[in-house]
């Protein structure tokens, strides 16, 4: 299948290198000369713009940093709807909020091309391995077309809905993980503080009810998990950065909905200060920092 593939970051580049590999033609741009070159070397074409990319294509991706990009990738001169044709479907894989990409698929829908959404949770390892989950807000017949080419980028993939759904999903599960990774951070940072060995409540708490993801697979202590970002000094897995974004978008989302998300905006305020604090690139579960004395 002519694929085109817009937006080769850090998510980006490895979805669409498992795509190559799966046998597709690949038209693909970026800002990003080197991964482009990367990804040319495996046999992916190059195109100028968004508009080029789409142009002789049967089906639009796009992974893009924010709601911004994807407005301008899709709707500029030079973009996505400038070039697609008539009937080609289209995907959005970002993460943004759900307004902004139900807007655009109206706009796409006014000359015949069906735009979906489908953000993913998987992290960066998932979408080297191909094992992301993709939350797809689309309709039945959309989805069914999407779903063959997602399932090789991924082994979850999940139809939430209309468009928008994949998003509202998305920043539902993000706000809980940022909140409930501060929980388990307090926990242990407390339980540290009062004497009791950190590896035994770490086992009691996940063989118990205050067992969670952020516990068992991801605790933020660092020794508990071997291969959790604590264990190496928070780097790699989710940025701080990012979890701030996924908060602002659900409290924002939540203020138009005029729904309290108390623990969700408190959550977010945490994590802008700890991006104020020039913390923003370390892995989100770093926010234990805040908790533990100087040593």
């Amino acid at each position: 299948m002519k694929i085109a593939f817009i937006g080769l970051g850090n998510m980006g580049a490895p979805m669409a290198r498992n795509l190559i590999k799966a046998g597709h033609q690949l038209n693909l741009f970026d800002l990003n000369q080197t991964v482009l070159a990367e990804l040319a070397a495996l046999g992916g074409h190059i195109s100028a713009s968004p508009k080029d990319a789409a142009k002789g294509s049967e089906l639009v991706i796009t992974m893009l940093p924010a709601a911004a990009h994807v407005r301008s990738v899709y709707l500029n001169e030079d973009g996505v709807l400038a070039g697609i044709a008539r009937g080609v479907p289209a995907v959005d894989c970002s993460t943004i909020d759900p307004q902004t990409i139900r807007d655009v698929a109206a706009t796409a829908a006014k000359q015949g091309v069906v735009l979906g959404d489908a953000p993913v949770s998987g992290g960066t390892g998932g979408a080297q391995a191909g094992t992301l989950t993709f939350m797809v807000g689309a309709s039945a017949e959309h989805f069914e077309v999407l779903k063959p080419v997602l399932a090789q980028m991924g082994k979850n993939i999940v139809h939430c809905g209309d468009v928008g759904t994949g998003q509202i999903a998305k920043i539902c599960n993000n706000m809980l993980l940022g909140i409930s990774m501060i929980g388990v951070a307090e926990a242990m940072a407390l339980g540290n503080s009062l004497g009791i060995n950190t590896g035994v409540l770490a086992g009691i708490i996940n063989s118990s009810t205050g067992r969670c993801w952020s516990s068992e697979v991801y605790n933020p202590w660092p020794g508990i998990v071997e291969t959790a970002p604590a264990s190496r000094g928070y780097t790699g897995g989710f940025g701080a950065e990012l979890m701030l974004k996924d908060l602002g978008l659900a409290t924002e989302a939540a203020r138009v909905a005029h729904q309290p998300v108390i623990l969700g905006a408190v959550a977010q305020q945490l994590y802008q200060a700890m991006s104020l604090r020039g913390e923003g690139g370390k892995d989100f579960s770093a926010i234990i920092e805040s908790y533990r004395k100087a040593e």
